[in-house]
């Protein structure tokens, strides 16, 4: 007797889809092109950088994944993260943990490290009376402090603290969460050398805890050396994009920047000449 075998579809898990994937993905924004033709894919647990010269599109494609942009709708063009296009923003901030430059001025208010780290929870900016904070979301909340060396901020005003500690504190909001990548809008602008430093400590912990590390840069020495893709981006569209050994070259990076460059290599850490 012959036996049909019904084929069941059998779907991908959220694991093995692109943490995020741009496919031909244009952005106009006051009626200009923003982004323009984007095509890349970056992998749940990946440490990718996004590097270019001022105006070469890196803001706007974090405003993309934060969902501040969309991309025209085209025949054959998508933005999908986790397999979907669209995503409800809090369920998403879940997922990747952002910090911008935007929402380092957002928190400079009357709260303590302690609360601002806590208002992850509730995407929001602090804790309000009506926000139920659990015995999980505190236990949560001094785990992340510890590993980013800044328990001692928990009762310190955002007012009173250096830009790298608000830097640290903010990372500390995304990460309540878990999410699967840490988005870095240039993680170093307006710290001085010592407190980048500390900086770029504190993102290699994180890397080898686990967390994907996505950072957007227009600094060479941003780059840590857990980082081992990188993505260049010139004129609003993807320029390079390869292992980092392969990118990070003398004649790549003259040409990305319009001018004569030297790279040397020192401690895992890459610096221009």
């Amino acid at each position: 007797m012959n036996r049909q075998t019904k084929k069941t579809k059998t779907t991908p898990s959220q694991n093995q889809l692109p943490l995020i994937e741009y496919r031909n993905v244009t952005v106009i924004q006051n009626r200009r092109v923003v982004l323009d033709g984007i095509n890349l894919s970056i992998n749940i647990g990946e440490h990718v950088a996004i590097l270019g010269p001022n105006g070469s599109g890196k803001s706007s494609l974090i405003k993309t994944i934060t969902r501040e942009y969309y991309p025209m709708g085209r025949h054959g063009s998508y933005l999908r993260i986790l397999g979907e296009e669209y995503w409800n923003i809090f369920e998403l901030r879940n997922l990747l943990g952002i910090v911008s430059n935007e929402l380092v001025e957002a928190c400079t208010r009357d709260f303590s490290g302690r609360q601002i780290i806590l208002s992850g929870f509730f995407s929001s900016i602090g804790v309000w009376s009506y926000q139920k904070i659990t015995p999980a979301m505190e236990k949560k909340v001094r785990e992340v402090m510890e590993l980013l060396e800044i328990s001692h901020l928990a009762g310190r005003n955002m007012s009173q603290i250096s830009t790298g500690e608000a830097r640290r504190i903010l990372i500390g909001r995304a990460l309540v969460h878990n999410p699967r990548a840490l988005v870095l809008d240039e993680p170093t602008s307006s710290l001085d050398l010592h407190a980048a430093y500390e900086l770029r400590k504190i993102l290699r912990k994180i890397a080898d805890a686990g967390t994907g590390i996505i950072m957007v840069t227009h600094s060479l020495t941003d780059i840590i050396p857990e980082i081992t893709r990188v993505i260049l981006l010139k004129d609003r569209t993807v320029f390079e994009d390869d292992a980092k050994e392969k990118v990070l070259t003398s004649k790549t990076l003259s040409h990305l920047f319009g001018t004569q460059l030297e790279v040397v290599k020192r401690n895992g850490y890459y610096h221009l000449w």
